[in-house]
């Protein structure tokens, strides 16, 4: 019998994303969040990854608060750049791979264009730069491994943008939404279809990608101002909470932290080495704001 993937975070939504994809593709899935594992503890990492039997290490967990991370920068670092490190070695020690979730922020948002793994990196916030150090103490501690970076994370679970949007109009009637930053919406379901086809194609061929970084997301570029455009749109043909938007540029929005305006990732890598492409934003979204507003 294979080994279980083990997958650090619980109660996110990726690690509650794999949980209901996994369940549909039968795969055997453990997962491990506090109280036993604490993301600021190396200890509880080492001991939760050698006691899991796990031939492959998933780490769905992240720091992800942009602003807050320009105020809290040790804690920022301790989660996503010391963390992922210490699971790496701890997966080499277990013979094991590591699956890392990474993140748009690394760039630096310049330029037109889908972000390609090779182009050079340049985070502007501390967030992104803690997952920068992360990225590179996977790549020097474990050779299996495969970083997978995603951008603009929304799902029928947990806090999110979608969820943000229709909770706001059900108090206002209107609401500025920045129209300057781009970027590819992906459903956390989505992107645990993706991770899970890595699973797959390790199982049929150990070297199939190891070692490497891919991009993962949503199919579409939009900005957040059209993607709230796109949740209203669909909220209101369901009868659910609708709101005007008003477009603003990045300048005129009160942020602690800078946001790369451009977030545009090419995922053709990711899809020629796994087989997986994620589909359309406009037709995941449909179905997230579908089971948003039926859990309302």
């Amino acid at each position: 019998m294979s080994r279980p993937a083990l997958v650090i975070g619980r109660s996110g939504q990726l690690a509650l994303s794999l949980a209901e994809r996994g369940r549909l593709a039968g795969e055997a899935l453990v997962f491990a969040g506090r109280p036993e594992l604490d993301l600021r503890d190396p200890e509880s990492l080492r001991r939760t990854v050698a006691a899991s039997g796990a031939g492959v290490v998933i780490n769905a967990a992240a720091y992800t608060a942009v602003d807050e991370a320009e105020e809290e920068p040790d804690a920022a670092w301790a989660v996503n750049a010391v963390a992922p490190g210490v699971l790496a070695e701890a997966a080499g020690a277990a013979g094991a791979r590591l699956i890392h979730v990474s993140t748009d922020y690394v760039f630096d948002g310049s330029g037109d264009q889908p972000r390609r793994e090779e182009d050079p990196t340049g985070p502007v916030g501390v967030y992104g730069r803690s997952k920068l150090d992360g990225e590179q103490r996977v790549r020097e501690a474990l050779p299996d491994h495969a970083i997978v970076r995603t951008a603009w994370v929304y799902s029928p679970f947990g806090s999110n943008f979608v969820k943000t949007m229709l909770n706001l109009a059900r108090r206002r009637s209107q609401l500025q939404v920045v129209d300057d930053q781009i970027g590819n919406p992906t459903s956390a379901l989505d992107l645990a279809d993706g991770l899970l086809a890595i699973l797959s194609a390790w199982r049929r061929d150990p070297a199939c990608g190891p070692g490497a970084t891919y991009h993962l997301a949503g199919a579409g570029a939009a900005s957040w101002a059209d993607f709230a455009r796109q949740i209203f749109a669909l909220s209101r043909a369901r009868g659910g909470p609708s709101a005007e938007i008003r477009g603003i540029p990045s300048a005129q929005w009160a942020a602690k932290a800078r946001r790369p305006l451009n977030s545009r990732l090419s995922s053709d890598l990711f899809a020629a080495t796994f087989g997986y492409r994620a589909p359309p934003w406009q037709d995941s979204l449909a179905a997230t704001v579908d089971r948003i507003l039926s859990m309302a």
